[in-house]
């Protein structure tokens, strides 16, 4: 069975990690495959604008699964470090590489605990709501190692270096209201509401010109790392090619004419 589920209505995809009897955790290299295939299959389509990324059952993701860590067997430790190391590159870093290259918005719809591995998924989301009962932990000290998946950088991107230094090297959990509290997520909403609001933000990308959201979508990574001079020279770069699509000609003539636009992606 498939570890990630997809399904698309409209412009709007969810991917859903598929294993709830062990709380979503990935195990093997092909359930980083699966997860990364599920995302690039909406990348990949030009019908597609966001995607909400949740996990089945009481769980969004509770990580690496310890009991193949403990053999060896799955996405961790191998026989030697060298093993090791190439083994998180085509694993682990396959997922998180995937999420930064996507150009859809993605939004991490965070349905109880969101651990390690899984947590670091849901803060490379563009956009995060969270469930009441979802708990957020970088809990690899825990265990005695680090963030493996490139967590130390993607943290610091989301709360700053001193929150990041303090979730890291203490592995504490923080609920969901104290997530929303130092901004991990955008807002928190009721269990039982988490999917609706989560549907409804995803429409609010969805109803603009899809190709102006893939542009804004890779211009936000990019501002990431880049220097404002190239991101202006991108900025340029990438409005010059905005300009000239069907959809922001009708946008402007929509709002001309007093009347709701339709967008076709052209």
């Amino acid at each position: 069975m498939s570890f990630a589920l997809y399904e698309k209505t409209g412009r709007v995809a969810v991917v859903t990690m598929n294993r709830p009897d062990a709380r979503n955790a990935i195990g093997t290299l092909e359930d980083c495959e699966d997860l990364a295939g599920a995302l690039m299959r909406a990348h990949d389509d030009p019908e597609v604008s966001a995607v909400i990324l949740t996990g089945a059952g009481k769980a969004f993701c509770s990580g690496g699964d310890l009991k193949a860590i403990r053999e060896r067997t799955g996405i961790g430790p191998q026989s030697k470090p060298d093993g090791t190391r190439a083994n998180y590159r085509r694993g682990v870093q396959l997922i998180i590489r995937t999420l930064a290259d996507v150009e859809v918005a993605t939004i991490a719809a965070i349905n109880g605990p969101a651990i390690g591995l899984g947590m670091d998924i849901g803060i490379l989301c563009d956009m995060r709501i969270a469930g009441a009962s979802a708990k957020l932990a970088s809990s690899f000290v825990k265990v005695g190692i680090i963030p493996g998946d490139g967590g130390a950088w993607l943290r610091t991107q989301a709360v700053g270096s001193t929150r990041a230094a303090e979730m890291i090297l203490t592995g504490d959990q923080v609920d969901a209201e104290g997530a929303a509290r130092i901004c991990l997520v955008n807002k928190t909403v009721p269990d039982d509401q988490l999917m609706t609001e989560a549907h409804k933000l995803a429409e609010r990308v969805a109803v603009n010109p899809p190709r102006a959201v893939r542009l804004a979508k890779r211009l936000l990574r990019e501002s990431q790392h880049g220097r404002l001079s190239d991101i202006m020279e991108l900025s340029a770069a990438f409005q010059a090619l905005a300009h000239e699509t069907a959809d922001h000609k009708e946008a402007v003539d929509a709002f001309s004419e007093k009347r709701p636009p339709k967008f076709t992606g052209g």
